[in-house]
């Protein structure tokens, strides 16, 4: 069997070679990272967060970090926390834990809360132009960094009172 090439300009293409696929989000993210918006530290320490596999135990190890004086790190633990399987009782408690380190950590920012359900929460930061900067997320798909509109939010609260 040969070996068919291509011309791609002034250089030979081999097209039996396999390249190995990288997922959408590692094609965007070193998208962003060329552009210069994000900081290659900041990539880095994202892609090697552990997942933990149930919600009592990354409350834990978002507990054991806070404790430890990483709350960028909890924060980060519990962003990654899957709370679809949790129990009411284990959402509570994890909505409880990021609240406390979210006001620890934004609570002189005038973060704003944004709850999606039991288990579900955003924190975001006024980034102006009625934008909002998303600054620590709970059981969401959403980013830190994310820009979102005010006014499509509903049950916008005050991180300081009633979250």
């Amino acid at each position: 069997m040969t070996t068919a090439t291509l011309a791609e300009g002034n250089r030979m293409v081999d097209t039996d070679v396999v390249r190995p696929s990288r997922s959408l989000e590692e094609l965007v993210d070193q998208l962003f990272a060329a552009m210069g918006f994000t900081d290659e530290t900041e990539t880095q320490v994202i892609e090697t967060q552990v997942v933990e596999t149930t919600p009592a135990r990354s409350i834990h190890e978002a507990r054991r970090l806070r404790q430890a004086g990483d709350v960028d790190g909890a924060l980060g633990v519990l962003a990654g926390a899957d709370m679809g399987q949790a129990e009411p009782k284990q959402a509570r408690w994890a909505f409880s834990e990021w609240r406390g380190l979210v006001r620890r950590r934004f609570g002189g920012l005038g973060a704003l809360v944004y709850s999606q359900g039991t288990g579900r929460a955003a924190a975001l930061v006024p980034h102006g132009d009625g934008t909002l900067e998303v600054a620590a997320v709970l059981g969401m798909r959403w980013r830190p960094g994310k820009l979102v509109s005010e006014r499509s939010l509903r049950g916008l609260r005050p991180l300081a009172g009633g979250a």
